[in-house]
């Protein structure tokens, strides 16, 4: 199956988690071209989740119902801790996805984002037997999880679960081996055990598009019409075992730029890999919050704070010295909604795919912003 998956699956996917919102609504004709450009390039992988707002919908919109089934595929996941309360709701994720969609089959369907908190519940509720059921129904062609823990954990579920055709892993030159996130670790675990390797975050939340200057110089002296995003996206399309990296796109030019590289796409070559790892040299030394603006974190806080959006204000100091800069994007958060106004109930750092200690980066950004 291994094998099959990676003939079948173009080398570049559109995530669809910041499709671009005019007034906190998609922006359905900019998806409808952005689908067009994608589909006219030949690349055919669409991945999407229950709790990404109205993405499901939307692709229903853009893409569903303007192109032949079989042209296309469609990847979904299922939430146990998120959006549900008990079996029968975590379940019944499975069949909203399909109306939602409109799809009428997944050809991927993942458990989403396994980490040491809530792994469990997958267990508890039987998911990995629901998952199994409705691929034998031909509901799911293929199905496997998303994963954001530790090398050990990753090596257990492999071990008990031999059965998934494939693993999602965050993976970025930059987190590389980032203790945190353990990109390498991971990566090596599920080759390990054969899997194919769906690449999230390979631009880190859009980090790695604008990265510090010391870096965009690098990449600039070498290839000066390169995106500092395409070096991010080849370097994991480069590894062994990856059939596809996800790129989060949210406009058409960025969509343009993606396709500029990946359409006819080159592994990095021996001085390209020896200019990331000069990069990941420099990166090592940044003081920046590693925040990948994912939004888990906002939807149980209590105070509705916008942490990723805290967070990218004091990295402009952090990342750059743009202090002016920074205190003027936090300006614009709302009073009553700051980093001063959070309780330390730490749900954020619970539902932290990057296990940041949220509350105590929040009271550094209100020392370093709010005085």
């Amino acid at each position: 199956m291994s094998e099959n998956f990676a003939k079948a699956t173009p080398k570049l996917g559109f995530g669809l988690m910041r499709l671009h919102k005019k007034l906190l609504v998609t922006d359905i004709e900019q998806v409808k071209q952005m689908v067009d450009r994608f589909m006219e390039a030949g690349f055919t992988y669409f991945d999407t989740v229950y709790v990404y707002g109205t993405s499901e919908q939307d692709i229903r919109k853009a893409l569903v119902e303007r192109y032949p089934r079989d042209s296309f595929t469609l990847a979904t996941k299922l939430n146990a801790f998120m959006m549900c309360h008990d079996e029968a709701s975590a379940k019944q994720q499975f069949y909203k996805s399909l109306e939602r969609t409109g799809a009428g089959y997944f050809d991927y369907y993942l458990m989403h984002a396994l980490m040491e908190n809530n792994y469990t519940k997958y267990d508890r509720y039987h998911i990995w037997d629901f998952v199994k059921e409705r691929k034998a129904e031909g509901l799911i062609k293929h199905f496997g999880f998303s994963f954001h823990a530790s090398p050990e954990l990753l090596d257990k579920l492999l071990t008990e679960h031999p059965e998934v055709d494939f693993v999602q892993l965050q993976i970025n030159y930059a987190d590389w081996n980032n203790p945190e996130v353990n990109s390498r670790a991971n990566y090596e675990v599920a080759r390990k055990h054969g899997k194919p390797i769906v690449v999230m975050e390979p631009v880190k939340g859009g980090k790695l598009a604008d990265p510090p200057q010391e870096v965009q110089k690098l990449f600039r002296d070498y290839a000066p019409d390169m995106s500092p995003a395409s070096w991010a996206i080849r370097f994991v399309a480069s590894l062994d075992g990856i059939p596809t990296v996800l790129s989060g796109m949210s406009s058409l030019a960025q969509m343009e730029d993606n396709l500029s590289y990946m359409k006819n796409f080159q592994p990095l070559n021996e001085e390209e890999q020896r200019i990331i790892r000069q990069a990941q040299r420099i990166l090592g030394n940044s003081a920046e919050i590693p925040c990948t603006a994912c939004h888990y974190c906002t939807d149980g806080c209590p105070k509705q704070i916008p942490i990723p959006d805290i967070f990218a204000a004091a990295n402009l100091r952090l990342g750059n010295g743009q202090t002016a800069q920074a205190k003027a994007r936090y300006a614009a958060i709302p009073e009553g909604h700051r980093a001063s106004d959070c309780v330390g109930c730490k749900q954020c750092e619970r539902a932290c795919p990057q296990h940041l200690k949220i509350p105590e980066h929040l009271k550094q950004c209100a020392q370093m912003l709010e005085g």
